[in-house]
Parts: structure tokens; sequence; C-alpha cells
């Protein structure tokens, strides 16, 4: 059995983005086995695929910090005796990874960190979406729409259950999925703006359900006091496998640009993202046939990064007020008429 590894390092939409090339390379090389190098929060995505056989944790925020631990790390990748590697992921420890597990075949893109030492070497397309470039990257060729692969989740009986008594329990009927979190404060929609959106939802009797980590239930929270009847939280009550298994009983998911967008892409549900920052040309926008995004782009200062800040760099953050909750409200209920 030919042993094939992929280093993914990076956060939760990255990973989310790396299944569908994982799916292709099970499905092109069936009888071997595919381990993941995954970081701690996204062990469980991994897990959950049906083309991955083990998930190996590098906790390069705790005990994988050093050099040398990284060393010894590498040391015992080394001693399974992959055939071949992929490093979907362009960052320097992934690059020393690579370097010191000395697998014959190593796959990575032309704008890695040390590229040099791959054996192969993949264009990074900034033209193409994250899941094509990904496709690319294991030697798929692909055109516009070949490579809209849905990322697979494998879901547990006791999961299912789980969301189920929490949406009996609620009395949840014909709900929006709502995102309002985000690891950068740039990406995300204003949270008076969420409330209006939810307003006006509310008003349509729809009942909307606020989705998050335990991050984001402070967030989530205020969004409920400040709003009416039939709006939950559910922030922190679910695990990213049961948010997407919840996700499928949405009549729409309305999130800014980041890993929620993805998982509505495993859901396959209508996906509405909203760009404040950034834009959907670097390649992470949601790409099922029923789902769009929104962006005020008419901005010289837009998008100030590809991740975002902290902060507004010029203090206005003018991308994310100028997109108004009633230019939302009006290709929402476009989008749940159509679905």
């Amino acid at each position: 059995m030919e042993k094939i590894l992929v280093i993914q390092t990076a956060f939760i939409g990255d990973a989310i983005l790396t299944l569908p090339m994982i799916q292709k390379l099970k499905e092109l090389n069936q009888d071997s086995q595919i381990d993941v190098i995954a970081i701690p929060s996204t062990k469980l995505l991994f897990e959950a695929s049906p083309a991955v056989s083990n998930v190996i944790v590098l906790d390069k925020r705790g005990r994988h910090k050093s050099l040398f631990s990284i060393w010894k790390f590498a040391r015992e990748i080394r001693a399974q005796n992959y055939s071949k590697l992929y490093s979907p992921h362009r960052s320097f420890r992934s690059s020393l990874v690579t370097l010191l597990s000395e697998v014959r075949e190593t796959f990575g893109f032309d704008n890695s960190a040390l590229p040099h030492i791959y054996k192969y070497l993949a264009v990074y397309r900034n033209d193409f979406h994250e899941v094509r470039r990904n496709l690319e990257l294991i030697g798929c060729k692909t055109d516009e729409n070949s490579w809209k692969i849905k990322p697979e989740l494998s879901v547990s009986k006791e999961r299912v259950e789980s969301v189920e008594n929490f949406i009996a329990e609620k009395g949840i009927t014909n709900f929006i999925a709502i995102a309002p979190g985000s690891v950068w404060e740039t990406k995300k929609y204003p949270e008076k703006h969420f409330i209006e959106l939810i307003d006006k939802m509310s008003s349509r009797n729809l009942h909307v359900v606020l989705i998050g980590s335990e991050k984001d239930d402070d967030l989530c929270n205020r969004i409920v006091s400040a709003s009416g009847q039939n709006v939950f939280s559910s922030a922190g009550k679910f695990d990213l496998i049961e948010t997407a298994e919840l996700l499928k009983r949405a009549e729409l998911l309305v999130c800014n640009d980041s890993a929620p967008t993805h998982l509505g892409m495993t859901a396959d549900i209508p996906v509405l993202t909203l760009y404040c920052s950034t834009v959907s040309s670097f390649g992470f926008y949601p790409y099922n046939s029923r789902s769009r995004f929104l962006s005020f782009d008419d901005l010289d200062c837009k998008p100030c990064g590809i991740h975002g800040y902290q902060e507004c760099p010029v203090k206005t953050f003018e991308c994310g007020h100028n997109l108004t909750p009633a230019q939302v409200m009006t290709v929402a209920e476009q989008m749940i008429s159509k679905n």
C-alpha cells in the first residue's frame, strides 16, 4: 500500500478547501493510505473526511513551536516511509517539515517558502479559486466547472441527534443561518448591520440561528439580545462537524469572508458571503451554483490585505459600513425564493 502525506497546517477555512484535493487524490490512488498533518483546531475536520486514514497533529503554537521540536516531529514522519508528500500550505514551517521528512517525491507551489526543496512545483494561479489551485497541485487539469467538488464530511449518529435536539427544543423552523464572527476584525460585517439585517428577516417570519465558535459567543449573544423573537445562538454549542450538519437544514447562510463560507460548501446550501476588507478575486468565494457574494468595492483602499487587519488602516471601515443591510436583504430574499 502506497502511503501519501498531505501537509495542511493553516486555519479552518483553508483546511476545508483542501478536502476536495484529498478526495480526488484518493480517487486517483484508491489503494493508497492518505494521512494528513494538521493543527489541533482542524484535526476533527480531517478525521471526518472519508478519504483520510490518519491525522497527525502539529501543534505549532504549543509543543512543536521550537525548531528542535520540529526536527523531532519530522524524524517521526520520516520513520513512516511515505512515498509522496503534498503541501498546499506554503509556510516556512511546512517546507521545513517537508525537507526534514526526506520523502522521495514532494509537491509544493512555486510561491512556497523554500520552493527549491520540493521535487515538483505547481504554479500558484492567483486567478484560480483555492480549490482549483489545490487540484492543480496534484496534477489535475481542470476547466471552469470540473474543479467544483463538494468537500465531504462523515457525521456520526450522535452528532446528528445533537443538532436535531437543538432544533426541536428551540422550535426552530425555516431558518437562516448567520455567522457574524471572524479571526480578523476588518473581515467582520458591522454588528449593527447584522442586527438590522436580522430585524428585517424576523419581520418576514424567518427564524435566525447564529453560528460560531466559543470565541464568537459574546458577539452572538449581543446580537440575540438586540434582536426580536425567533433569533437563537448556537455559538460554542457545536463542534465543526455538528455545525456543518446544522447548516444542512438552513435555507441560507449569510457570513463574512471566513471559514463558515467554506463550511457552507460542505453542507451544499446557498451561501451569501459579505466581503468587507477583502475581495472575492483572492479565490476564497462560495462556489456552488446557488451561492453569491456581495462587496462594496468603490474604494481606493480595498483590498487592504489578503487577511485584513484587527483595525481598519484608514480608520473609516467604509468597506463594511457602505454595504447596507437593505442591499444584503434584497439579495438574501432572491436566494431564498430560488431555493
